[in-house]
């Protein structure tokens, strides 16, 4: 796939961080999802929430699998350092990249089929071992890279466009990630940027693995195999001289959620999805309190957003085997390789 660099003039005028980087300095590629997905305003989000923080491009290593989602980390910080890994290890390779250079502010972007379907073991060790890692989920309950087929996230009921309902119960990743003893967990919605952009700079802040469920709506997936219409079986029927799609042009959908009020949004296919934004007072340090009211507002149809639970204290992965500040490639190799002399000495402790 070719990756279109966006264009590098920009206005002098531009307002610049602490740094004295301008906000387009942390884009990326110009991206080649549909018009009107989700993610890219999860996009906007991630690129709003570094340059507020000052973050050093150079010092981010961002990450992701397979999947609509995983295109992501190409449309933002492009220079940073980064991997796409194969579907569902992302979470091995951001293990691996934080032990060796622990001076990383890593981001993980994954979605509901790469984390909750062939990466979930993956997905709940990277919560258990606590690895120092903001970790973006963008769910939108379909596999959108082949033709919206029900994720693991989908809710039973929900139908898809061709008219099937889903009847199996999904995976909640917020409840998952409560009950694996995650250190950092929110919920909120690609539309609504003043939540989403705050909630980034405090997972980037926190020590630990940092895990935010956004819905995020995918636009299209209504190129399904049985129709005669669909793009596939043009293409084996009919001869073409120019391979090409053509996607409809959709608005991306925005709103605003009070504290502790219900808000409806009308999705592009015309469901709705109804949000309700944690009180004022709610305290995310209880973790069963989070527990039971994600379950009470889902049994109303509703689904809660804002930081829902966060744990003050609790040691990364790097605090629990007690590797030194220093990150790994920058020990001495006399240092990690003492010797002989050094390894007969350590084995005669255990004789």
């Amino acid at each position: 796939m070719t990756y279109l660099p966006k264009p590098r003039v920009q206005h002098p005028a531009l307002t610049t961080n602490a740094i004295g980087l301008t906000r387009r300095d942390y884009e990326g590629a110009l991206t080649t999802l549909c018009a009107g997905c989700g993610h890219d305003s999860v996009t906007a989000a991630i690129v709003q929430a570094f340059w507020e923080l000052s973050v050093p491009p150079h010092t981010v290593g961002k990450l992701s699998g397979i999947g609509c989602s995983s295109k992501t980390p190409a449309y933002f910080l492009r220079e940073a350092h980064g991997f796409n890994s194969v579907h569902g290890r992302m979470p091995s390779v951001a293990t691996g990249a934080g032990l060796a250079n622990s001076a990383l502010a890593l981001i993980g972007v994954s979605g509901d089929g790469d984390s909750l379907s062939i990466g979930l073991g993956q997905f709940a060790h990277a919560i258990r071992r606590n690895v120092n890692l903001l970790y973006l989920l963008e769910n939108n309950g379909v596999y959108g890279l082949t033709k919206g087929q029900f994720s693991a996230s989908a809710d039973r009921g929900s139908k898809s466009k061709k008219g099937e309902s889903n009847e199996m119960e999904p995976i909640d990743p917020v409840l998952v990630a409560l009950t694996l003893g995650a250190t950092f967990v929110a919920r909120s919605f690609s539309g609504d940027k003043a939540q989403l952009v705050p909630l980034i700079k405090a997972g980037l802040a926190h020590q630990g693995f940092a895990f935010i469920d956004i819905i995020s709506p995918c636009v299209t997936f209504n190129d399904h195999e049985g129709s005669t219409k669909s793009y596939a079986y043009t293409r084996e029927h009919q001869v073409e001289v120019v391979h090409a799609d053509f996607i409809p042009r959709r608005e991306a959908i925005e709103a605003e959620q009070p504290a502790d009020a219900l808000t409806s949004v009308v999705l592009h296919d015309g469901s709705t999805l109804r949000l309700r934004r944690v009180a004022d007072d709610y305290d995310p340090a209880d973790r069963d309190r989070a527990y039971a009211a994600i379950r009470e507002r889902q049994q109303h149809g509703e689904v809660l957003t804002g930081l829902l639970h966060v744990a003050t204290g609790a040691r990364d992965m790097a605090g629990q085997q007690q590797l030194p500040e220093m990150p790994l490639y920058q020990v001495p190799y006399d240092v990690l390789c003492p010797g002989a002399d050094a390894l007969a000495q350590l084995q005669r402790r255990y004789r």
